[in-house]
């Protein structure tokens, strides 16, 4: 089942669909308003140009959010990158500690001889 998170992305970038339908009848209304033969209504385009703008601008603020959101890091189910360097690291911690034991025994047998 879906997360809300996603339920909103979706209902979002449907939401941005219809306005782009919108915007495409807007400019197919302001393109019959330009070829009627009584000449186009000043008052008919600026309301209509007016409204594109703002749908476009719409719509570009929702899929910059949309994008932003879907381009930051979130890992995959079942992903095991983060645990494996964690394993990884720990590993190399083990190493090191085990290195600096393996030094310090060696001072040891130095100083006392053999134990």
């Amino acid at each position: 089942m879906d997360s809300p998170s996603q339920n909103t992305s979706l209902q979002r970038l449907q939401n941005v669909e219809k306005r782009v339908v919108r915007v495409l009848e807007l400019a197919g209304g302001v393109m019959d308003e330009l070829a009627s033969p009584t000449g186009p209504r000043k008052d008919f385009i600026n309301n209509h140009c007016l409204e594109f703008m703002q749908l476009i601008k719409d719509i570009q603020v929702t899929l910059r959010d949309e994008i932003k959101s879907a381009c930051e890091y979130r890992p995959f189910e079942k992903c095991d990158y983060s645990s494996r360097i964690a394993n990884e690291i720990c590993c190399k911690k083990l190493e090191y500690v085990i290195s600096q034991m393996d030094g310090m025994k060696q001072i040891v047998e130095d100083y006392h001889g053999p134990v």
